[in-house]
């Protein structure tokens, strides 16, 4: 695939991700290529489950189960994971939230001292339990099956009775202007109730999350701190970020 194949593959998904649908003739006028490449690119990125095909165009993906979400972007959100392990720290709590990529970030303290772990991800809670050095506190609610997290009245009051050193969060998608986005309002509403009572936030994300807009908007600039992806900092898609906020 080209070069420039992918960078359009990539400007289609973030379209369909920001307006929720796309037309096909839409998408070829703004493009500048036929309705036939289109509908190609719509088939590879269905089939990489990036979006839904529907006649006539493409709408955006819902939640996606933990498992799948699991699989993706995998090679990225492991250096993601190498980055934020460097940030984790020890003594006080921390928060972490139910993505993979927090996961995989909990199956590697394995020399954590004297740390607290929140956080309303179940499966992230059960690898932390294996860690001797820290302790793991897993925040109530109601399971979200599509997404693996807990959410809901009683995980947003057991989120303000915390006090976090830093809290670690990753986002559905990330706007240099707007701050970053959620597929549910459920689920901004946890990591908003965690941000509010966190000294400092790191939002980690892989570059696909770049410059999209989920439905429910979750993270102001002014509560991130850290923004943590698998690219270089100096990499120039990061360009509007170093503006905002600190890039690692």
């Amino acid at each position: 695939m080209s070069v420039d194949a992918i960078g359009r593959l990539d400007e289609i998904e973030r379209h369909v991700a920001t307006h929720g649908r796309a037309k096909i003739s839409e998408l070829a006028s703004s493009l500048g290529v036929s309705e036939m490449t289109v509908r190609r690119d719509l088939d590879v990125l269905s089939e990489e489950g990036r979006i839904r095909r529907v006649r006539g165009g493409a709408i955006a993906n819902g939640p996606q189960p933990f498992a799948e979400r699991f699989a993706k972007q995998s090679r990225a959100k492991e250096k993601i994971g190498e980055k934020l392990l460097g940030l984790v720290g020890t003594g006080g709590a921390v928060g972490f939230d139910a993505s993979t990529t927090l996961q995989r970030v909990a199956s590697r303290l394995h020399h954590a001292t004297d740390l607290t772990v929140v956080t309303n991800g179940p499966e992230c809670f059960n690898v932390l339990q294996q860690e001797p050095g820290l302790t793991a506190i897993l925040l109530g609610g109601q399971l979200d099956r599509r997404t693996g997290s807990l959410i809901g009245p009683l995980a947003v009051r057991s989120a303000h009775e915390l006090f976090l050193r830093r809290l670690f969060v990753s986002a559905a998608g990330i706007d240099p202007g707007l701050g970053t986005s959620e597929t549910t309002l459920e689920e901004a509403e946890v990591k908003q109730a965690l941000a509010s009572v966190a000294e400092e936030v790191v939002v980690a994300v892989d570059s696909t999350k770049l410059d999209r807009r989920a439905p429910a908007r979750c993270l102001p600039y002014e509560r991130v701190a850290v923004l943590v992806t698998e690219l270089d900092p100096t990499d120039p898609h990061l360009a509007p970020y170093r503006q905002v906020c600190e890039v690692l």
